[in-house]
């Protein structure tokens, strides 16, 4: 039997002979989810029921408008991060802001920038953040997160923010240092990595908030003044659009924009990542509706914005889950986890949320990527560092910033100095070839071809104009035309037309015509609108460079051969 229903895409082509792994992977799912639930909502100050809530119902969104049979939502320690951030901005100019409700109407923003972005089909933005500069940038939370949990193993009230005050103001506290809360925060934390290092079948944070949770009824922690999770509500949130008082509009709307951007392109990332590893395809401007979904059921159930999650969707395709029934199965056991358990959750030991969060720091830090770039580019890795210092030394928020500029930069250039390169015959073979490449490769005497391998916009004219009109100064004796190859021209403006025109006219200075060759549909229609191509002339405008050619051989005066 199959199902096909026009909204539940996740879905499509059900067979009830699935049913029964994809209730396994929903367990699995579950399974995962509880220790991110619980302990990543403490990053941004938040009761921990909220990661609950959170998971429930952005699963439900996403299966209802999600296009990924097999993609997981849920919170993301970096998108967390960047919440505290927000809330902590939001928080300065409104003191005494409800931070569940502010999360909330933040989830709703994310959700309707989502919708709005995809019915645009604006999902290639999320490419914006470059893969170098974001695996900087996630790396920089990392650090981040890791020197937040100072005071969960510590037991300290650490007010500071960044990189080295928290350090400094651990220091000038280290004698109230709760040393219990120390050893069994370390202890948890080596568990989990030995776990993780094991390839344990059971997930390491599962384990250690069952073996913590065990160890605090059984020895009291509380009464030994370790921090405790404490009591959670037994019920599920009701419906409800939140309306926090005295937000600042500029605020939100601004914080909502770098939680959209960062959430959705690390998710992109990592869906893509699925999606190469489990053979099915990710199509961005589809998971912008299904993010849509996820965060605006999120919002309407006292949630904050979530994005794909890495552990939670790894899950699902090492268990073998086909549909997003895998999805809804794991709503339906957190849920009855928090109602049916919860003097259990109580119990949870803060010190083991500490440590669940740093191991997952620790994985988010990609060395080996950060390798990679060292060896494959200087530059990217360049930009990887400057997106993990703003990051970690200007704040979350500030990082953003920085890594949206950066990337903008690293556009620039490269983009700055396209290259050019000189073409010629190879004798015996049809075509054009670069003379730098082919040292057997030879002009055609009296046509010079240039190829400029870029786009012409107002930022790289001056280098271009410089590099033709030396290229015009150094023309042999016997040059009689000079045409441009701009096939790999795809974007031309007002200033390089104007340019172009200066170029003709240089050209024409030195008896030498100037033409253009394979014009993209874009440049020709603009460089007719600016009069260029009327002054070079219909005659020097040619289809391709074996037109050109033609048409100089044709044109040749009468005489020379």
């Amino acid at each position: 039997m199959k199902l096909a229903l026009p909204f539940f895409k996740g879905f499509a082509g059900f067979r009830m002979n699935w049913a029964g792994r994809d209730a396994m992977a929903g367990l699995a799912i579950a399974a995962v989810a509880i220790p991110s639930a619980v302990a990543y909502p403490a990053i941004a100050g938040l009761p921990p029921e909220v990661g609950v809530y959170s998971s429930i119902f952005s699963l439900l969104g996403y299966a209802l408008l999600g296009p990924s049979h097999r993609l997981v939502v849920g919170p993301d320690a970096a998108t967390m991060t960047l919440l505290a951030a927000v809330l902590a901005a939001i928080a300065a100019q409104d003191p005494g802001m409800d931070r569940v409700a502010t999360s909330a109407l933040l989830a709703l923003c994310v959700g309707g920038m989502c919708l709005i972005a995809g019915r645009l089909r604006l999902g290639e933005i999320a490419a914006f953040l470059s893969r170098p500069i974001l695996i900087g940038f996630i790396s920089g939370i990392s650090i981040s997160i890791m020197v937040g949990q100072i005071g969960r193993f510590t037991g300290l009230a650490i007010a500071s923010d960044g990189l080295v005050a928290p350090i400094l103001e651990l220091v000038g506290k280290a004698g109230d240092v709760h040393w219990p809360s120390v050893a069994l925060g370390g202890a948890l934390l080596a568990l989990t990595l030995l776990l993780e290092r094991l390839k344990s079948p059971i997930p390491g944070p599962l384990v250690v908030v069952s073996v913590a949770i065990a160890a605090s009824a059984l020895f009291d922690f509380a009464g030994l003044g370790i921090k405790v999770v404490g009591s959670l509500p037994q019920s599920l949130p009701a419906f409800s659009i939140p309306v926090p008082a005295a937000v600042p509009l500029q605020q939100l709307l601004l914080g909502a924009g770098a939680l959209w951007l960062v959430s959705f392109s690390s998710g992109l990332v990592a869906a893509r990542s699925f999606g190469a590893r489990g053979g099915f395809v990710v199509d961005a401007n589809e998971e912008l509706r299904g993010l849509g979904g996820a965060n605006l059921a999120t919002g309407v159930f006292s949630g904050f914005p979530v994005t794909v999650s890495d552990s939670r969707t790894a899950v699902n395709l090492s268990v073998g889950g086909r549909s997003q029934l895998a999805g809804v199965v794991a709503a339906l056991a957190l849920a009855s986890l928090l109602v049916f358990l919860n003097d259990a959750l109580s119990l949870l030991p803060a010190p083991a949320l500490g440590a669940i969060l740093v191991a997952a720091s620790i994985g988010l830090i990609d060395l080996k990527s950060l390798r990679d770039l060292w060896h494959i580019s200087r530059m990217e890795f360049a930009f990887a560092l400057i997106g993990m210092w703003g990051a970690v030394s200007l704040g979350v928020l500030n990082g953003v910033i920085v890594a949206v500029s950066a990337t903008l930069l690293y556009v620039l250039l490269k983009e700055m100095r396209p290259r050019d390169a000189l073409l010629g015959r190879l004798p015996g073979r049809s075509g054009f070839y670069k003379l730098h490449r082919f040292p057997e490769a030879r002009p055609v005497p009296g046509l010079t071809l240039c190829l400029i391998q870029g786009s012409l916009l107002f930022f790289n004219v001056d280098y271009v104009r410089e590099r033709l009109e030396q290229l015009i100064g150094e023309l042999p004796a016997d040059a009689r035309w000079l045409v441009l190859d701009a096939s790999a021209v795809v974007q031309l403006d007002s200033t390089a037309a104007a340019m172009l025109g200066d170029v003709w006219a240089k050209a024409a200075e030195r008896g030498v015509a100037f033409g253009l060759a394979e014009l993209n549909h874009a440049p020709r229609q603009l460089l007719e609108r600016a009069g260029v191509l009327g002054r070079i002339g219909a005659d020097m405008v040619f289809e391709d460079l074996e037109e050109a050619a033609s048409a100089f051989d044709t044109r040749r005066p009468v005489g020379k051969t």
